[in-house]
């Protein structure tokens, strides 16, 4: 069986309704990065911080998946199919999606600031004072900037295995996510499905480039429907 593997970031999302909330000025809701997503930001104000992912946490639980993460569903009848998404909602596995591998973190989980490994289920707010079993504060389960992606090795080795590659709903301009099209094989298809696809250095070397310059939600059904047949 052929693998495939999707590269999926915040635009097949918002197709959703999810907010990007990163505006053009670079700042996420009127906050900068360091101020809502780093750990220094988090020791100088816990309180915003945790308010800050718990909207976003109220946020995903009002909205559904879309035909865009049905139709990458659909896809697991012929392929094998891993998802690699910069995403940390559960709209792909909501939709069905078997194999998703989160690399920027979960939404819907929080962990130990005592030990990165206990990780726990989180559907609720997390507030100041919210404490795991081990007496660690809670955090959101989410990679913060200047933070290690421990997931980022397993999306490398699905890559290198690919037998074609689709990218979805992600500029491929924010490292190390953008980096992950310079490890597969030469001559792999990759089909970028964004209706402004921006090309950055990894993919200008990819030869079997192929464009499909719309939404995921009309893109992704009329690619898969190809596939398929």
């Amino acid at each position: 069986m052929k693998k495939i593997v999707v590269l999926s970031g915040a635009g097949i999302s918002q197709e959703s309704g999810i907010n990007t909330f990163r505006g053009a000025d670079g700042l996420w809701e009127g906050h900068s990065i360091q101020e809502v997503a780093s750990f220094a930001g988090f020791e100088a104000n816990p309180t915003l911080v945790l308010d800050f992912y718990n909207q976003r946490r109220r946020q995903l639980l009002e909205v559904e998946p879309n035909a865009g993460h049905y139709a990458l569903v659909a896809l697991e009848q012929k392929y094998e199919v891993s998802i690699v998404t910069q995403n940390v909602d559960d709209l792909h596995e909501r939709a069905g999606s078997r194999h998703v591998v989160h690399l920027h973190g979960e939404l819907l989980k929080s962990r130990s600031l005592k030990d990165n490994h206990n990780i726990f289920e989180c559907r609720k707010d997390i507030l100041v004072g919210d404490m795991a079993p081990d007496g660690g504060q809670l955090r959101p389960h989410i990679v913060w900037f200047g933070e290690m992606v421990p997931m980022l090795e397993t999306g490398i080795t699905l890559v290198s295995e690919a037998d074609l590659i689709i990218i979805v709903g992600t500029s491929m301009q924010v490292y190390p996510a953008a980096s992950l099209t310079a490890y597969a094989l030469p001559n792999t298809d990759i089909y970028y499905v964004d209706p402004n696809p921006q090309i950055n250095h990894e993919l200008q070397g990819a030869s079997q480039l192929k464009l499909i310059k719309k939404k995921a939600g009309l893109g992704l059904p009329e690619l898969v429907k190809e596939l398929l047949a």
